[in-house]
């Protein structure tokens, strides 16, 4: 059998995907959610095949839900929302059915499901990366970032991060009470945080300029930043140059 989680926050969109899937016998399914935050316990708990995951919902939305998922089942996504397709691609989704659709779409990702799951195609291959890699800057701006600590889910505004540094495959996140890991690169959030808010300042650290107390000059060009809470982070020639561009300086 193929265990299927449905997560909306609409229950007429969770009720038309069931109906949906009644016509396939192979397909049973272990759970239904209204959030994000219960999607994470039921994925947790019944390790689906497939999630039919809407992507606006309250609290965590689909990304970022998914961003917390390790390792992730397959996706297919449902939203009202057209401009999410390209992101949604780039989380490597089987399929994306933009509302309303029918019978017949649905069927079709069900079919690209089922021959993914046939050549043995892991989540993690996507066949749109040269697109993707093309768009990448065109990405949209983030607000919050969703972490996992301990049992639960703690959702971290970009005003409240003092700075990120680059740890192995993992981001450490500062905050002004605590140090969170996100299984991501420094990269992706120098595309994705706000520019003018956001400079790396070295090729492992992005700052937070509204952090910044002090520059203080070192040993020859080599500088530091003094942050708000003394906190001392050493800066590259290119970062120094980053910072003053951003600074006006």
């Amino acid at each position: 059998m193929i265990k299927v989680i449905i997560v909306d926050d609409e229950s007429l969109a969770r009720k038309l995907v069931k109906s949906f899937l009644a016509d396939h016998a192979d397909i049973e399914i272990m759970d239904e959610c209204a959030n994000g935050f219960d999607a994470m316990k039921a994925i947790q708990k019944h390790k689906p095949d497939l999630v039919f995951l809407d992507v606006q919902m309250p609290k965590l939305d689909g990304f970022e839900l998914l961003e917390l998922l390790d390792p992730a089942p397959e996706i297919i996504f449902t939203t009202a929302f057209d401009q999410y397709a390209i992101k949604a691609f780039d989380k490597s989704a089987v399929d994306y059915l933009l509302k309303p659709f029918d019978k017949v779409r649905f069927s079709r990702a069900i079919s690209k499901f089922r021959e993914r799951q046939s050549n043995k195609i892991p989540a993690q291959v996507n066949s749109n990366n040269k697109l993707l890699d093309t768009i990448q800057s065109e990405q949209e701006e983030i607000e919050r970032i969703a972490v996992k600590s301990g049992s639960e889910i703690r959702i971290i505004p970009i005003n409240n991060i003092r700075y990120l540094e680059a740890y192995d495959d993992y981001v450490k996140i500062f905050t002004p009470d605590d140090m969170f890991l996100k299984k991501q690169t420094l990269s992706y959030y120098e595309q994705v945080l706000p520019q003018e808010q956001f400079v790396r300042i070295h090729r492992s650290v992005l700052l937070n300029i509204q952090e910044l107390n002090r520059i203080e000059q070192a040993e020859k060009e080599n500088h530091w930043v003094i942050l708000k809470d003394q906190t001392r982070l050493n800066v590259s020639r290119s970062g120094y140059q980053k910072l003053r561009q951003s600074l006006n300086l």
